[in-house]
């Protein structure tokens, strides 16, 4: 019996060895990834100061940025990998190679995950941002030390002030005593807390996945060269190249003229931009017919086949919530990896659900980008300052770790959560989760179709020269009539 306790012992001394060499390595390549990432977006002018004080706080912040946005990018794999695993250890259930992968990793990156996102979204990056605005207490040597006195300070001085705001309300919500309160705060309302968090984030992937989800055709069509009946490289080459001529002219004028003074600095820049733009055009213009003419329609068909995909799922959860409880998202306690496939189509329905699941992240950034409350915080290239690069990592990681959530609220899986993901209390309540759905399917479809409609009504405009309509016509304001005489003229 020794040895057998012994045995057991050291098999479980090996697999815990084994999961948390695995997940080290699966964050080192994350944050790697995010490192590069980072530096590809931030402006160089913050790292390179002669104060050494202020460039080391600003790679102590990056730092903590980079670790935010690899446990961001984490969270959004976290669903497509379970799934991928359960289908894989169906396929080779005795496979000697794949016995690393079980139920036992893949909860536990689940609980890792949730547990660094919390610290990343209420440690790390306030004390990033505090930081980076410290300066050191009034009377102390200055140096990298003192800021982080002042800022664990703020920062512990901001916790007690939350803390004792939320334990105030509470003692005067339910007129308990003071040790009650405590109680409770700690037991049940933290959960609740958490809960409160993650309905804000899936509250915010309601309004932005349907907008990125509309957005997604005019974004990839800006990124693809359209057929030529929908796009006149030559005349866009044309005018770039005429523009960029005359910004030459007026840049060398301004520069050479003594008697004018002539702000250069902006005409450098549109010539620069125009520059780029006619460089674009002229890489379009060299695309070759299958690549104008094949990859453009496919994409797009594709675009919109995921897109109906999407809402024809979430439709049928609808149904599916009225008549079988088990379509109500909850928590997985002991996952049995190899059973069964967490689709009816074997693994094709699998291979779709990752397909949809990173799709809805895509659109769900987009849209986030383009809505006109966040579209400031659109990185740009070497000219993100810190607080941008702050901000963008909070947007990400809320975003992201409320993905397992949305998608299996929105029954784009049957995949439970796993973890403290499944511990939200919301997730029990069916007004909440069919309201929900019937909300999302409901702003996708509008935005869908309207998305749609105005893009034909764009291409036939074009088509038939209206594009050069005065700005005064609406776009409800043509008539059908005034398309086809254009058209019929320009054919005559």
């Amino acid at each position: 019996m020794e040895v057998d306790d012994v045995s057991v012992r050291e098999q479980l001394f090996h697999d815990r060895v084994r999961e948390t060499f695995i997940c080290v390595l699966l964050f080192t390549c994350l944050y790697i990834l995010s490192y590069l990432i980072l530096t590809h977006f931030k402006k160089n002018a913050d790292y390179v100061t002669d104060d050494i004080e202020d460039a080391t706080v600003n790679k102590i912040a990056l730092w903590l940025c980079t670790f935010t946005l690899s446990v961001a990018v984490c969270a959004v794999l976290l669903l497509p990998l379970s799934i991928l695993s359960n289908e894989v250890l169906l396929t080779f259930p005795h496979s000697y190679y794949m016995e690393w992968l079980n139920g036992s990793l893949i909860h536990g990156l689940w609980n890792l995950v949730f547990l660094l996102s919390n610290l990343s979204l209420v440690v790390l990056m306030p004390f990033a941002y505090f930081f980076t605005e410290s300066e050191g207490f009034v009377g102390c040597r200055k140096g990298v030390t003192a800021r982080v006195y002042e800022t664990a300070v703020v920062l512990l001085l901001l916790s007690l002030l939350v803390l004792g705001m939320v334990w105030v309300f509470v003692a005067l919500l339910h007129r308990c005593s003071a040790r009650e309160t405590l109680y409770d705060l700690w037991e049940c309302y933290l959960p609740y807390l958490y809960s409160c968090i993650s309905l804000c984030g899936v509250l915010l992937l309601l309004l932005c996945t349907p907008l990125g989800l509309s957005r997604m055709f005019s974004v990839t069509g800006r990124l693809l060269v359209k057929p030529r009946m929908l796009e006149n490289v030559e005349v866009d080459m044309n005018c770039a190249a005429f523009e960029e001529a005359s910004l030459s002219r007026k840049i060398n004028r301004g520069s050479t003229s003594c008697w004018i003074s002539v702000n250069v600095e902006p005409l450098r820049m549109q010539f620069l931009s125009v520059q780029a733009k006619r460089i674009a055009l002229e890489m379009r213009r060299r695309a070759s017919p299958w690549q104008r003419n094949l990859f453009y329609p496919l994409v797009m068909i594709l675009l919109l086949a995921l897109t109906v995909v999407c809402v024809l799922m979430v439709c049928f959860h609808v149904l599916e919530l009225l008549f079988d409880e088990t379509a109500m998202p909850r928590g997985m306690g002991d996952p049995r990896f190899g059973t069964a496939s967490f689709s009816m189509l074997g693994s094709l329905g699998a291979a779709v659900q990752v397909v949809l699941i990173l799709y809805l992240m895509v659109s769900s950034v987009v849209g986030f980008y383009s809505s006109p409350l966040f579209c400031s915080l659109l990185p740009r290239t070497q000219d993100t300052n810190l607080t941008q690069i702050i901000g963008n990592c909070v947007s990400l990681l809320v975003l992201s770790s409320a993905l397992p959530v949305f998608s299996r609220t929105l029954g784009i899986t049957r995949f439970d959560l796993l973890g403290d993901f499944g511990r939200y209390n919301w997730l029990g309540n069916f007004h909440i989760v069919f309201l929900y759905n019937l909300m999302f399917a409901g702003l996708t479809s509008a935005c869908l179709i309207n998305t749609l409609t105005w893009a034909v009504q764009r291409e036939l405009m074009r088509a038939f020269g209206l594009h050069k309509l005065p700005l005064t016509v609406s776009r409800t304001a043509v008539p059908l009539k005034l398309l086809l005489a254009n058209g019929l003229s320009k054919i005559q």
